[in-house]
């Protein structure tokens, strides 16, 4: 299996109000294994970038003048992603803006080229539903070191994304091993006992004399409160 964590950084929430992509980030694994391959690039984004977006980030629009633009580097991005499980933390605004910039240059969405996408903030929001399931609160629940983490970052952000991936999965891949192991010691175990082809004889305990006097005793009282329509009592004489 190959995966690409992926995580971008924006001029503003809203791709629909033109608001453009400034870095993209993007690690592999494959078997849940990390490659040390990865795609990162800033972006020039050809207008400003929000106040708010701004304090995330700290990606100044100055520091993005002499940086490549989408155009460039949409055939290298495509490549690198092509085939593969995209996992990004809330998938519906990264995959929104990267389908805006190819859009752009009409070119295919990016859904088309990967193989498929995993949402992990749904993800977290299924394992834990009515808690606080950003990537930092996964940090924390999950013991993965974010200390470095001051200002959101692609590439940064992708790379602590895989480990939480790993960490909110490792559960389920215990869970299947152990299954599988106990099967495997149930076979086992099974293959070391004889096949006689016998059964074992079952114990009867028959009633005693008593019982069985009470229990016609019991069977009176029903066909006496039934006039005559106990069952039990008359199987067997033919009425």
């Amino acid at each position: 299996m190959r995966q690409i964590f992926l995580d971008t950084e924006t001029t503003g929430l809203e791709h629909k109000l033109g608001h453009r992509i400034i870095e993209i980030a993007g690690v592999e694994m494959r078997n849940r294994r990390l490659t040390n391959r990865h795609f990162h690039c800033y972006l020039n984004p050809e207008r400003d970038i929000d106040a708010g977006a701004l304090s995330v980030h700290g990606i100044s629009r100055e520091f993005l003048l002499d940086k490549p633009h989408f155009a460039d580097i949409a055939a290298d991005f495509l490549d690198f992603v092509r085939g593969a499980e995209l996992v990004i933390h809330n998938a519906a605004f990264d995959v929104g803006f990267l389908n805006a910039e190819l859009a752009l240059l009409d070119m295919a969405p990016v859904d088309t080229v990967c193989h498929s996408v995993c949402d992990t903030l749904r993800m977290a929001k299924d394992l834990h539903p009515g808690k606080k399931n950003n990537l930092n609160a996964l940090c924390d629940r999950y013991g993965v070191d974010n200390s470095h983490r001051t200002l959101h970052g692609a590439l940064l952000d992708a790379e602590i994304l895989a480990e939480v991936y790993l960490a909110m999965t490792r559960g389920q891949e215990s869970l299947i091993m152990d299954l599988g192991e106990d099967s495997a010691s149930r076979i086992e175990a099974a293959r070391q006992l004889p096949c006689t082809g016998q059964r074992k004889a079952r114990k009867v305990t028959r009633a005693s004399q008593e019982e069985l006097l009470e229990h016609q005793r019991a069977l009176a009282d029903v066909d006496t409160a039934s006039q005559g329509k106990c069952l039990w009592l008359h199987a067997g004489r033919g009425d």
